[in-house]
């Protein structure tokens, strides 16, 4: 009779069959989902996501993330994860997500796994349930220098070496000279200063500059742990060889440039033809018509790792000025006569202090405003360079020798430690200041050039000149390994079979 009754209740506040079926299946999900809480997970847990899977990766690629499907045991992911070859980092935590960051780079032209196995999630019992055996692979860019030719068809012409497959492709066409180049941070193109071969002679007022494509395609992570942050450029999907006009010289002479860290922005110093009173910086924007940055003209200049401002030398001093027309300066160091380069990450700089006994002093600045005298010469410090992990200093100086009543500087380069200062020197070069010297992105070897003047000292049509405008009449280039843990191995340069100069390393 109750059971009567209560079906009846039912009916009348569910009077359609679909509504009761409904309302049982509900009733006995909740049921199933009660034994599944009580009773735990089956499955074992996994890897859902490895931000490096199928990627290339780069200097400025400093961390891979795995995501598991569970709350792990962090103790046994820790102590199982495999990578080969072994790249030394740490590890950190977020809920789910592990992320492993790198101590160094890791080395160019290398293919890496990353393997997982015997590691237990949070909440398993006596650790019956190991994790689904995990297995992801990455591997580097490979590893490619551009430099400019100087024997046969490839004098004068933007030529690319892949060090890995040993393959070699001329860039630019004939009939252009190129003077200087830099490098998007993709390496997928490159920005090129170029005159025509027929100018009379080559000379930097009458140069141009130009974009050329590598060829190379690289698919690079998207993860939130590089250093750079910028918005990169987007990469060129065009086959190599494609040149394009990013600045004509009609109306100005084209001198200095330097390109942005994402490879957005270009500077360039230029001369208005009809007025040379009207020179200084140029400011070329992704998508925007060229515009100057109005005020103190300055000198020389490098665009700060931000890609947002420009270090620039004006007046009895530094000035930090932003990308912006009509700007008013960010700071300014009077104290300091030239900035040569900057760490990736922007902490750190290297400047150049022009003493009153005519000695120069080479600076580590920071952006705390901290500043250490890292070295003191009679000679010229030229060029620097950080490695990666900031704890050495690349250089190119020179020492000045006496002989007699001639005076010559002997070109060297050396590794300064930049805890202690000590300087190292590495190698000895010829009589020569036209040196161009580039470390490799993984900070595992520098590129330089060794040139050898023409007899006759005077630039024709179409021939390459030194920085102080005599002509060359040869150009080889050398490869120096690094090993900047070790402050007392003497590196031995290596002479490659590349006639050329200006090397360039690719991002």
């Amino acid at each position: 009779m109750t059971h009567s009754k209560s079906t009846a209740r039912l009916r009348r506040f569910l009077p359609q069959p679909l509504d009761r079926f409904a309302v049982v299946l509900i009733v006995a999900l909740c049921l199933l989902i009660g034994i599944l809480l009580l009773n735990g997970e089956q499955a074992a847990a996994r890897v859902r996501d490895f931000s490096w899977q199928g990627k290339q990766v780069g200097a400025d690629d400093t961390a891979f993330t795995l995501t598991f499907s569970r709350p792990m045991d962090r103790d046994s992911v820790e102590s199982n994860l495999r990578v080969e070859p072994p790249l030394p980092g740490k590890v950190s935590w977020s809920g789910r997500r592990m992320a492993y960051t790198l101590n160094t780079p890791a080395p160019y032209g290398t293919k890496f796994q990353v393997q997982l196995q015997e590691a237990y999630d949070r909440f398993s019992e006596g650790r019956s349930a190991a994790i689904q055996p995990f297995k992801g692979q990455f591997q580097t860019r490979d590893r490619s220098f551009a430099y400019i030719g100087v024997d046969g068809e490839e004098a004068g012409r933007l030529v690319l070496f892949n060090l890995n497959q040993q393959q070699k492709q001329i860039l630019t066409p004939s009939e252009l000279v190129v003077m200087e180049f830099q490098a998007y941070p993709l390496g997928d193109r490159l920005l090129f200063a170029a005159t025509q071969r027929t100018t009379q002679p080559s000379m930097l007022t009458e140069q141009q500059l130009f974009t050329v494509t590598t060829g190379i395609r690289i698919k690079p992570p998207v993860q939130p742990y590089a250093q750079v942050t910028a918005d990169i450029a987007p990469p060129s999907d065009a086959p190599a060889g494609k040149v394009e006009l990013v600045l004509d010289n009609k109306d100005y002479q084209n001198l200095k440039f330097d390109l942005s860290a994402d490879g957005n922005v270009i500077v360039v110093q230029r001369v208005n033809r009809q007025n040379p009173s009207d020179f200084g910086p140029w400011l070329l924007k992704t998508g925007a018509p060229p515009q100057p940055l109005k005020g103190d003209p300055g000198g020389d200049f490098v665009i700060t790792p931000d890609s947002n401002s420009l270090a620039i030398a004006q007046g009895q001093g530094l000035a930090i000025l932003p990308l912006q027309p009509n700007s008013k300066p960010l700071d300014f160091l009077p104290k300091f006569g030239m900035v040569l380069s900057f760490a990736k990450d922007g902490s750190l700089a290297t400047m150049v202090k022009f003493n009153s006994d005519n000695t120069r002093s080479l600076f580590l600045v920071s952006n705390q405003n901290t500043q250490k005298e890292l070295f003191r010469t009679t000679g010229s410090i030229i060029s620097t360079h950080f490695d990666p992990t900031k704890q050495t200093l690349y250089c190119l100086l020179t020492e000045l020798l006496t002989e007699g009543e001639v005076y010559r500087e002997q070109p060297y380069l050396a590794a300064i430690d930049l805890k202690t200062a000590k300087v190292r020197p590495l190698v000895l070069l010829p009589n020569q200041r036209d040196v161009q010297v580039s470390l490799a992105p993984d900070g595992l070897a520098l590129l330089f050039d060794q040139t050898t003047e023409a007899a006759q000292g005077k630039t024709e049509a179409g021939e390459l000149s030194t920085s102080m405008g005599k002509a060359i009449a040869d150009s080889r280039l050398w490869l120096l390994p690094l090993d900047a843990a070790d402050l007392n191995a003497k590196p031995q340069p290596e002479a490659l079979p590349l006639p050329g100069l200006r090397p360039l390393w690719l991002p």
